[in-house]
């Protein structure tokens, strides 16, 4: 529980303080706050303006972006995020689904621990910003914090952007809480059997076997591996342990990637092309999952379900099956619990 009171040895005059909780915060990309031209253009510009994203100088890119990019990007988006927007809740799908992400994960901690945990959620870029959860989490008496960034395969534009927002708002701050981040998962036992367990049950449905699942991850640049960033590796080891954990052979499942920007060589295969080779090879009919992204959001309700799709159906496949992200599934859930257990140790 929280406790309020003075600090030890203090004055009596010495104003109270609350201390005493554990904090957990669930970290995701981000989302603009409305569809429209500005909305949009503050949510691009935040994001492409992150060195950890675009890691250009910023006297070659920033003109580009501002003068270029920012002026047209908005509208393509906006039209984007207008087809998967929550109309009844008047926001982007990935705000709806980590909130719901997050009252389960509060719901499962409770049930341990009570009242001594605090959990809530923060996006990278837009709204609630990491700072203003981090520093409401402090105000609640939670001075030791479990950072969470929502991506199982590391990568810089990714999980470290992530913690480096969160570093920022501690190097502000006169009493810092105690910090610990959560590391990559991408092979953590129970994020595997989730995975798999999504694409059982949506195989169960089926009256078609897909001919093949494949697994698409978000790209980055190559440059990002020959410099040491190890997603790409990672990815491959997580659709290494789900095709055993399914039992399955090689030629079951594949790896690819998608949401390649400016022009750079990215990884490959890319998604959009290599599904329309497979329908052109015969394999009419596919599954698709995204197993870097831990909620559903653009990339995959938007990019997947609608470009990816078309590129299959245009190339000559039958049927196409996309398998939603693990989102608030339960077996999920647990698994936030169970890694956060591991990394509160001696916290909790």
């Amino acid at each position: 529980m929280m406790i309020e009171t003075r600090p030890p040895h203090s004055d009596e005059d010495h104003p109270k303080v609350s201390f005493g909780k554990v904090g957990v915060i669930i970290s995701n990309l981000g989302t603009p706050d409305a569809t429209d031209y500005w909305s949009m253009r503050r949510y691009l510009n935040e994001f492409l303006s992150d060195r950890r994203v675009i890691d250009y100088a910023p006297w070659k890119w920033q003109p580009l972006l501002q003068l270029i990019i920012l002026t047209k990007r908005p509208f393509s988006s906006g039209e984007a995020y207008r087809g998967i927007w929550n109309n009844e809740r008047d926001e982007s799908p990935l705000l709806t689904i980590t909130r719901d992400q997050c009252e389960a994960l509060k719901a499962s901690l409770k049930n341990v621990y009570g009242d001594k945990v605090e959990v809530d959620f923060a996006m990278r870029y837009g709204n609630p910003s990491t700072k203003s959860v981090i520093q409401n989490l402090k105000e609640k008496g939670c001075d030791r914090i479990v950072f969470f960034p929502l991506y199982p395969q590391y990568s810089a534009p990714t999980t470290a952007t992530a913690n480096d927002q969160a570093f920022r708002t501690l190097m502000e701050m006169k009493w810092q809480p105690s910090f610990r981040t959560v590391p990559a998962y991408y092979n953590h036992p129970l994020y595997i059997k989730s995975l798999a367990a999504s694409v059982r049950e949506a195989y169960a449905n089926l009256e078609i076997e897909p001919d093949i699942l494949v697994t698409s991850y978000h790209g980055v640049p190559i440059r990002y591996l020959k410099e040491g960033d190890p997603y790409h590796c990672q990815c491959q080891v997580t659709s290494r342990l789900l095709q055993a954990e399914l039992g399955w052979s090689d030629e079951k499942i594949q790896v690819t990637f998608q949401s390649q920007f400016g022009p750079e060589d990215w990884l490959q295969p890319f998604t959009v092309d290599d599904v329309a080779r497979l329908a052109r090879e015969g394999k009419k009919n596919i599954a698709i999952m995204a197993p870097a992204f831990s909620s559903d959001c653009v990339e995959t309700l938007e990019e997947i379900n609608e470009e990816i799709k078309e590129s299959f159906e245009e190339a000559g496949g039958d049927t196409f099956i996309y398998i939603p992200c693990l989102n608030h599934r339960h077996d999920h859930i647990e698994m936030m619990a169970d890694i956060i257990k591991n990394e509160a140790a001696g916290w909790l």
